[in-house]
C-alpha cells in the first residue's frame, strides 16, 4: 500500500544542516510512523482517519527535525493507494453492501405494496358486499311493493299467487339475458318455466319444515 503525504517546512536555521540530506531524513521519519501506526488501523479506519495519521506524523517530525533547523508547518495525507488486488476486494465488498442494502429496500418496497394491495382488496370486497346487500334489499323491497299492488289491483288473487307470477317473469328475463349475449358461459339448469314454481316450491317448504324443526325442538 502507497501513501502520498504533502508537507510544508520552512528553515529557521542552517547551523545544523551540515552533512544532513533532509529529504531522505523527513522520508525515513514519515515511514517510521507511518509503520507504527497503520498496521494497528483497518483498511477503512485508516481511510476514514487520514487525519490522524497526519497529526501523528506532523508531531513526531517536529520533535526530531526541530533540532535540524527545521520548523514542519503542515502535513497534508492526500491519497492511500492500496493494493490492486486490495482495491479489488474492496470494490467487490463495496458492490455486495449496496446490493444487500438495495435489496432491503426492494423487499420493504414489495412488503407495502402487498399490503396496500391487500387492503384495497379487502376494501373492493366490503364495498362489493354492501352493493350486494343493498341490491337484495332493493329487489326485496321491490317484490313486496309488486306483491302487494297486484293483490289490491286484481281481487281473488294470493301473495303466493303473485309470487309465483313474478318469478316466472324473471325467469324469462334471465333467458332474455342469456340470449343476447354472445359470449355468456351460464348454464342455467334446469330448463323450462315449469320448473320455476317447482323451485319456489322446494324453497317455501324448506323453510316451511325448518320452522317446523325449530318448533319442535321448543
Amino acid at each position: 500500500m502507497n501513501q502520498v503525504v504533502d508537507l510544508s517546512l520552512h528553515v529557521i536555521s542552517n547551523q545544523f544542516l551540515y552533512n544532513l540530506n533532509p529529504r531522505e531524513q523527513i522520508q525515513a521519519y514519515v515511514f517510521d510512523v507511518v509503520r507504527a501506526i497503520v498496521p494497528r488501523m483497518a483498511l477503512d479506519e485508516l481511510f476514514e482517519q487520514k487525519g490522524e495519521v497526519a497529526i501523528a506524523v506532523l508531531e513526531e517530525l517536529e520533535k526530531v527535525m526541530g533540532a535540524y533547523g527545521y520548523c514542519i508547518e503542515h502535513i497534508l495525507m492526500v491519497d492511500i493507494i492500496p493494493d490492486d488486488t486490495v482495491r479489488r476486494a474492496m470494490n467487490e465488498i463495496n458492490a455486495a453492501q449496496r446490493l444487500q442494502l438495495a435489496s432491503v429496500y426492494k423487499g420493504e418496497a414489495e412488503k407495502v405494496l402487498q399490503v396496500k394491495r391487500a387492503e384495497a382488496d379487502a376494501e373492493a370486497k366490503y364495498l362489493g358486499g354492501v352493493g350486494v346487500a343493498r341490491q337484495r334489499q332493493a329487489i326485496t323491497d321491490g317484490l313486496r311493493e309488486n306483491i302487494l299492488e297486484f293483490s289490491h289491483k286484481v281481487a281473488g288473487t294470493s301473495a303466493k299467487e303473485v309470487m309465483d307470477l313474478i318469478m316466472i317473469t324473471q325467469y324469462f328475463d334471465t333467458i332474455k339475458d342469456l340470449g343476447n349475449s354472445s359470449k355468456n358461459t351460464t348454464v342455467f339448469i334446469p330448463h323450462g318455466p315449469g320448473h320455476v314454481r317447482d323451485i319456489g316450491d322446494q324453497i317455501r317448504n324448506g323453510l316451511m319444515e325448518a320452522s317446523c324443526a325449530q318448533i319442535d325442538e321448543q
